[in-house]
């Protein structure tokens, strides 16, 4: 099969301006303090994916249906009811971690918290660390370092 095009893609849009258009004060400072811990995970800067998803690093995927492609290594959506803040290997090898990590719900890789206020800021930034260095095989934006 070839390589199919996802429907989100990264663009070239202001990323500074997408958060600073976040009408909500304490979401919007959220969503600053999520960018410099996630900056700081990956080494890479914020990208928008689509029109909403605000995302770092790349890494390439491949389904065992053939289907592949690119996408983010992490990432934060401000959406209307919870900040989605997205760890790509899922949360199975973070059970620890989760029962620690404050009020939050969970999807196959999407984490969804209400505000940052609910949840530990130093589990929280193990878990955005780990997800990060658990992906990083499979990262296709950092230069070989041979």
């Amino acid at each position: 099969m070839a390589k199919t095009v996802n429907k989100t893609q990264a663009t070239d849009a202001d990323v500074d301006q997408f958060l600073a258009a976040i009408p909500d004060p304490g979401r919007r400072e959220d969503c600053q303090r999520i960018r410099a811990l996630m900056e700081a995970a990956t080494g890479a800067p914020a990208r928008l994916w689509g029109p909403s998803i605000v995302g770092f690093g790349v890494y390439h995927y491949r389904y065992e249906s053939g289907r592949e492609g690119d996408w983010m290594v992490t990432g934060i959506s401000p959406r209307k009811n919870d900040l989605t803040l997205y760890i790509m290997p899922g949360f199975a090898r973070y059970e620890s971690l989760m029962a620690k990590l404050g009020r939050h719900k969970t999807g196959k890789s999407c984490l969804y918290i209400k505000r940052l206020a609910d949840v530990d800021m130093a589990v929280l930034e193990t878990l955005v660390r780990d997800s990060v260095a658990a992906m990083a095989p499979q990262r296709t934006d950092v230069p070989d370092p041979g």
